[in-house]
């Protein structure tokens, strides 16, 4: 073999290629769910090739898992959660413009994958993993530190009541298809949360 019948090294794979794909994917199968989702439409979202797409993801699945996996740099950090001295104000503190769009991101993905959960249990673990426990490990907090300081019964059910918001929120956004804003958020923690852990609401400071 001569020189230049050696052969050559590949090009170095694009490492902001796989972000665009992945965020095109998610996008993809938020507006079409997993049956209705194509590689092609992704490729074309993400202003790609087919054949590159194909390069990195063998399968339309082992696609789909990796962008549901991508979804998990955007969990909320324990550490940075805030700590105003109250569970109504932590929780009130974490109403945002961004986390609420992010959620919404999140719930929509989470529904264009129903089809497919029951019979891959990967995807389902994926799923879980990045799209529906970092907010209830965020809430686990805010309810056990509320516990710690005193503030709520140490015997509340935190498991559960860590679902409360978060199942709301997904009927709402989901089954209804209405909006999630901030009042609804403040009216789902004043009105079934903060009763069900024993405080009493606050109207004054809602908004």
């Amino acid at each position: 073999m001569t020189q230049h019948d050696a052969p050559r090294p590949g090009r170095k794979r694009d490492a902001t290629r796989d972000c665009a794909i992945l965020d095109a994917a998610g996008e993809v199968l938020a507006e079409t769910g997993y049956d209705g989702m194509t590689i092609d439409m992704v490729a074309a979202r993400a202003k790609a090739g087919k054949a590159t797409v194909y390069r990195r993801w063998a399968s339309k699945s082992e696609l789909v898992i990796d962008a549901v996996a991508c979804l998990k740099n955007s969990s909320l950090d324990l550490d940075a959660l805030p700590d105003t001295g109250t569970l109504r104000g932590d929780m009130v503190a974490m109403i945002e413009p961004h986390t609420i769009e992010d959620a919404e991101r999140k719930l929509k993905v989470m529904g264009g994958l129903v089809s497919m959960l029951s019979t891959h249990p990967e995807l389902a673990d994926a799923a879980r993993e990045a799209i529906v426990e970092p907010r209830l490990r965020a809430n686990r907090f805010l309810l056990q530190r509320a516990i710690d300081r005193g503030e709520i019964r140490p015997d509340c059910d935190v498991e559960t009541l860590a679902l409360v918001s978060a199942a709301m929120v997904a009927h709402r956004t989901l089954l209804l298809r209405k909006p999630v804003d901030r009042a609804f958020l403040i009216s789902v923690l004043d009105g079934v949360l903060l009763p069900a852990v024993g405080l009493a609401p606050h109207p004054a400071l809602a908004g």
